[in-house]
C-alpha cells in the first residue's frame, strides 16, 4: 500500500508544460497510490523525463486529442502544470474538436493569462471533465514561510517585499503579470507577457549597461498570485533557475507568498541560493 492509502480508480491526467514541476506533481500522485498519465505538450515538456511515466503527446491547440487520450485511460481529473509561453493564436495546432469552438477560442484569447486559462478549463468542465490544482494532488509543493537555505532578507530588502506586493495587489485587475522586481524602494520591472525569466534578464542587460542605480546585491524579485486568481489553473513558482537568473539580475533574493507559490527542486534551491548568496523567503500571508 502506497503512503496515501488504497490506489483510487480513476488515473489523473497531467497536462505536461516544461520545467520539473509536472514530475514532482507526478511523484507526489503516485506516492498517494494515484495512478498517472502524463500528456506532454511537444516543444515544451522534457522528452527524457516523460519516458519514467505512462504519457502520451500533443501538440499546442490539440484539444480533440487531449480528451481522446484522456477519456481511453478513464480519467475525469485533469491537472495543468508547467510553463508554457502563449503561442499566437494562428500557430496553434487546432485540431477538429477545436475548430469547431474557433469563435469562442477567439473571445477567450483576447484578454491576459487569466481571462485566457479560465476559458480553456472551461471548455474541458463542459466535457465532463474536472480540473484539479496541482497543489491540491501534490501540497508539499508549495513553499512554507520563512527562510530557505542559510541567508534572509535585511530590514531593506523587507521594504522592498512590502512595496513588491503592494504594487501587485493594485495591477490585480489587470491580470498583468505575478512578480516585480523592487530595488531600494525603487519599481525596477514588473513581469507582462515575456514571463519572470525574460524580466530577470532584461535588468541583468540593465546592469551590464549601468542602468540600474543600486548597487549589486540590493533588490528583490517579489512574487505573489493575482488577488482573485484561479489557483487551479496558475499560481507563480520558483526553481534552481529563477535562483541563477536571480544571482545574474544582481538581486539579493527572492520572496514569494508562502502557502501560494509552488518550489520546484526545494533541495536545488537552497543549494543554488547558499551558492550564489541570495535569500528565498516565504513571507506569511497578511491575515
Amino acid at each position: 500500500m502506497s503512503e496515501g492509502g488504497a490506489e483510487t480508480e480513476a488515473p489523473l491526467v497531467i497536462v505536461a508544460g516544461g520545467g520539473t514541476l509536472p514530475f514532482s506533481v507526478a511523484d507526489a500522485a503516485i506516492r498517494r497510490g494515484r495512478r498517472i498519465v502524463l500528456i506532454g505538450l511537444r516543444g515544451w515538456a522534457d522528452e527524457t523525463a516523460m519516458q519514467r511515466y505512462p504519457h502520451r503527446w500533443i501538440a499546442v491547440g490539440q484539444a480533440g486529442r487531449l480528451l481522446r487520450y484522456a477519456r481511453a485511460a478513464g480519467a475525469r481529473d485533469l491537472v495543468l502544470v508547467g510553463s508554457l509561453v502563449r503561442p499566437p493564436i494562428l500557430s496553434l495546432r487546432i485540431d477538429w474538436t477545436l475548430l469547431r469552438l474557433l469563435p469562442r477560442l477567439y473571445r477567450i484569447y483576447r484578454g491576459g493569462d487569466d481571462h485566457l486559462l479560465s476559458g480553456v478549463a472551461k471548455l474541458f468542465e463542459e466535457r465532463g471533465f474536472r480540473i484539479v490544482g496541482a497543489h491540491e494532488v501534490a501540497p508539499e509543493i508549495l513553499i512554507a514561510p520563512g527562510r530557505l537555505g542559510a541567508r534572509a532578507p535585511s530590514s531593506r530588502d523587507l521594504t522592498d517585499v512590502a512595496r513588491g506586493l503592494d504594487l501587485l495587489r493594485s495591477i490585480a485587475a489587470f491580470d498583468v503579470g505575478q512578480a516585480v522586481v523592487v530595488a531600494d524602494n525603487q519599481v525596477l520591472a514588473i513581469e507582462a507577457a515575456d514571463g519572470t525569466d525574460n524580466m530577470l534578464a532584461h535588468i541583468a542587460s540593465l546592469r551590464e549597461r549601468s542602468r540600474i542605480p543600486t548597487r549589486k546585491g540590493v533588490g528583490v524579485l517579489v512574487k505573489a498570485p493575482k488577488v482573485g486568481q484561479d489557483h487551479r489553473l496558475d499560481m507563480p513558482a520558483i526553481g534552481p533557475a529563477t535562483v541563477e537568473a536571480v544571482a545574474r539580475a544582481g538581486l539579493a533574493g527572492i520572496a514569494v507568498l508562502a502557502g501560494s507559490t509552488i518550489i520546484a527542486e526545494p533541495l536545488e534551491v537552497a543549494r543554488a541560493a547558499d551558492a550564489a548568496q541570495v535569500f528565498v523567503y516565504g513571507i506569511e500571508s497578511p491575515k
